[in-house]
């Protein structure tokens, strides 16, 4: 026992009381009494401060839930501003603290746009169908006008020949032009085939070396002498099919050429790499083109020019080409100064 608590407590004991052997009995209680009771403390202070830590961690733990629970609600809030870009007739939640209402909102637009997606759905796969009875309606049509203007063809050449002695002026000149009309259709017939087929099959990507193969397609030419050609050192060989390659370029050179009233005709050819891309040009000192034509330029059968040998296709089948090499194509032009057409060709 504490020596401090036993004198105080002998202090004011009577005298006959504080030399009785008896009291040591009644200290040692006190002693036993007072142990327990510290020990009781000390448990209390350690189950206090259990509960405490218990209580602390909860609280933390509360803490970031409720945390979450914000963070939840304004990823839902967020989606739901999202969601107006649909335009859709809903009812947003005035209390954005009830998560569940917003959970419930968010699948009732959810379903709603599952049900716009599958409408589109639809409309696609009646356009790839239509699209592609369109293609193959094309490549019937092409391949049965062949044989018929291949007759016409024959025939007006041998009339020339066989009655050259016996047509006269008139009749020459009417078997010429139908034969120059009949160039033209076959000329047509070639381009809308043409044109229904680029997107038809995926073809492999290979090296394609771009300079030999625009000085091939410039040998193969019949040009006057008044035309000039100006081209880097070498171009590029670049990932691509060589067959829709060559149709690019020759459709653009073609048309630097043919649609130029300049005595000396300068067509210019150019590119540059970049990251993803390569950038390519053809310019020309033409006749230019209105800023108002330059959409109607790429659409299929359009022509800006009265030329009875122009089939209005050539553009298009440039446009299409390039978007199957996910590139662009746009176009700088004066009137009476020249054009220059941009595009790029993904790597």
């Amino acid at each position: 026992m504490n020596s401090l608590l036993k004198r105080q407590i002998r202090k004011f004991l009577p005298k006959e009381l504080q030399s009785n052997i008896d009291l040591e009995k009644f200290l040692d209680a006190i002693d036993r009494s007072y142990t327990t009771s510290e020990e009781q403390f000390v448990m209390l202070q350690r189950a206090t401060a259990i509960s405490s830590e218990e209580l602390f961690n909860a609280n933390e733990q509360l803490k970031s839930e409720s945390k979450a629970q914000r963070n939840v609600i304004s990823k839902l809030e967020s989606v739901i501003d999202k969601l107006q870009f649909y335009e859709l007739n809903t009812d947003r939640p005035k209390e954005s603290t009830d998560s569940l209402k917003l959970v419930d909102f968010i699948d009732n637009q959810t379903k709603e746009i599952i049900k716009i997606n599958q409408q589109k759905d639809k409309l696609l796969r009646n356009l790839e169908r239509q699209n592609q009875e369109l293609n193959d309606y094309a490549h019937m049509v092409s391949h049965d006008l062949k044989s018929p203007l291949q007759s016409i063809e024959a025939l007006t050449a041998w009339v020339l020949e066989d009655y050259s002695g016996v047509l006269d002026a008139t009749g020459t000149e009417n078997l010429q032009l139908i034969r120059e009309n009949v160039e033209k259709m076959d000329t047509l017939v070639k381009g809308i085939l043409q044109y229904s087929t680029i997107g038809k099959n995926e073809k492999d990507f290979y090296d394609v070396n771009l300079d030999s193969l625009v000085k091939e397609i410039l040998n193969n030419r019949e040009d006057a002498a008044n035309i000039s050609f100006i081209f880097p050192e070498k171009l590029p060989t670049i990932k691509g099919d060589r067959f829709r390659l060559e149709q690019l370029f020759l459709h653009l050179i073609e048309n630097a050429i043919k649609f130029n009233d300049k005595k000396e005709i300068i067509v210019e050819i150019g590119f540059k790499e970049e990251n993803d891309f390569w950038k390519f040009y053809i310019k020309d000192n033409g006749k230019g083109i209105e800023n108002k034509y330059f959409d109607k330029i790429f659409v299929a059968f359009q022509k800006l020019a009265n030329d009875y040998k122009s089939t209005g296709i050539g553009l298009s089948i440039v446009k299409k080409i390039i978007e199957v090499y996910k590139g662009e194509i746009s176009l700088e032009s004066e009137p009476k100064v020249g054009t220059t057409f941009y595009f790029s060709i993904k790597k």
